[in-house]
Formats: C-alpha cells, structure tokens, sequence
C-alpha cells in the first residue's frame, strides 16, 4: 500500500510538461518501429529531422525522460544507422560518387550513342506493346546500380530491337526480370528492383510496374515499362510514373532525360576544358620533338 500512496503522490507532483514528456516518448515508439521494419532512404532523412527536432524540444521544456533517452541513442545512434540502413547508405554514397565528370567531357559522344539506342529500344516496345509483351527496362545514369545488376544475367550486348524482344520473349528464362541498359549496352536481363511502397499508385498497377517505380525511387535511373495486360508503354522518373506513352512520345521523353543538351554555363567550361586540354598536348609534343 505504502508503494501506491507513493507512486500517487509522484503523480501530484507532475508538471505538464512532465506529461508531454511521456506522451512524446510513446508517441515515438509508435512512429519509429514500423519506420525501422520498413527501410528507405527518405525514411533516414525523417528519423534524423525527428531526433534534431526532439533534441531541441528536450532542452526548451526539460523534459527529462526524453532527454536520457536521446543522450543514449546519440551515443551508439550513429552506429545504429549505419547497420539497419546499410543498404541506402551504400546507393547514396554510390549516387553521389557518380559525379557527371564523364558528361563533362564527352557529352557529344553519349548524344551521338544514345540516339541508336533510343531508337532501337523505341521500335522494340512499340512492337511489344502491339502483341501484349511485358518488358521492364531501366536505362541506368550517373548511379551504377550496381547492387541491382548483380541479380540478374550479365549479357553485354549490343542494344538492337532483336535481342530486346528476345529477351522479353513470354517462354525467355529472363523475361520476368528486368534488363539494365548502361555504358551503351545491354548491361544485364532478369535483374531484381525494389517494389514501391508508395500508396499514390494506381491499385490496377501490377508487380512489373511496382518494381519500375521502386527502381526510379532509389536511384536516378529511367525505366521503361510495357505492360503485359494492356500493351501500355509507361516511363518511371523519380517515382512518377508517366503512363499510356505513343512511341513518339516515348522517344521524345527518353531523348530529353538520357541526351539532353548541356546547359550553357556547362559547354563554356566543357570548351574551355578541352581547348586547354589541346593545348598541353599540343606543348607536349613540340617538347618531345
């Protein structure tokens, strides 16, 4: 009885504050474990803005309990991410290690070998899409995918209608997959991509075109989808799916996003670059001789 009386009389001593306090703390366990169970890259943005937001509030209202908490996740809190969401770290840090220096300097020549496969990739969908031929295919751009690519079948062929359409042949052993277009080939066929999570799609929208939208949520890639029940041909850019595209429009969209002209600021130092780039190799040479 005496622990009750106490345990009562701790209770009348609570401020309000001390009530939010506890409020917050259970409010947070609601919010963080299905955010931990289901991982992604945005979901780490919210977890660490949630904890600078919650470190904040600790100190301007005291609210004690909150505050042991977060001292002890920030200790081992660092070490925690980095484990339950090594996955998305490694896309990040992939994504942005994959600086345009490439487009920098040749951006010309991925034009002049974008057109060829723009137009072969174009003609094999439009044929897919007459005869209800499913297809999933992912153009891949500064990130490598390279943790998706080793899923599937390494092909390194030439991008051609032919081997397309063969590929996403209904009785192919790679046709269920996906086929990742990089480096101006056919990287790899029967690759896996993440499914989206998004509650924004369509309910009609089948595991094909889950998987395109998933792949464009988690890197920069642009997937093409042909679907096997309508023949529809959808493009998935940043997790907005574009969908019922007539080839010519699909050609257009895939020329704007994969050999787009380089921006203005861009070219100059591009020029610049390369007049410098001429004239060392040209000193170069005259020293030798």
């Amino acid at each position: 009885m005496e622990a009750i009386e106490n345990l009562f009389q701790q209770v009348g001593r609570m401020q309000w504050t001390d009530y939010l306090d506890i409020i917050i703390v259970a409010f947070l366990i609601y919010w963080l474990l299905p955010l931990l169970r289901t991982t992604g890259t945005g979901r780490i943005a919210k977890i660490v803005v949630a904890i600078l937001v919650v470190a904040s509030l600790t100190e301007v209202l005291n609210l004690y309990t909150l505050r042991f908490i977060i001292n002890q996740f920030l200790a081992i809190g660092l070490l925690a991410l980095v484990v339950l969401f090594q996955p998305e770290l490694r896309r990040m840090i992939d994504h942005l290690s994959n600086v345009k220096l490439k487009r920098l300097f040749s951006g010309e020549k991925i034009q002049e070998e974008m057109l060829p496969i723009i137009a072969q990739t174009v003609r094999a969908c439009e044929v897919m899409s007459r005869e209800r031929v499913g297809a999933l295919i992912v153009f891949a751009r500064d990130s490598r995918l390279e943790e998706y690519f080793k899923t599937g079948t390494i092909i390194n062929g030439q991008v051609s209608e032919q081997l397309i359409r063969n590929i996403f042949f209904p009785k192919a052993a790679l046709h269920d997959g996906a086929m990742i277009i990089r480096d101006g080939c056919i990287a790899a066929a029967g690759c896996v991509l993440p499914l989206s999570e998004s509650d924004r799609l369509s309910a009609d929208l089948g595991t094909r075109h889950r998987a395109g939208v998933g792949m464009s949520e988690n890197s920069d890639a642009v997937v093409v989808i042909v679907s096997e029940e309508t023949g529809a041909i959808s493009v998935a850019i940043g997790g907005m799916l574009k969908r019922h595209l007539a080839p010519q429009t699909l050609e257009r969209l895939l020329r704007n996003e994969l050999c787009h002209d380089q921006p203005e600021q861009e070219q100059g130092l591009v020029v610049t670059l390369r007049q410098k780039l001429h004239k060392w190799d040209k000193g170069g040479h005259k020293d030798e001789k």
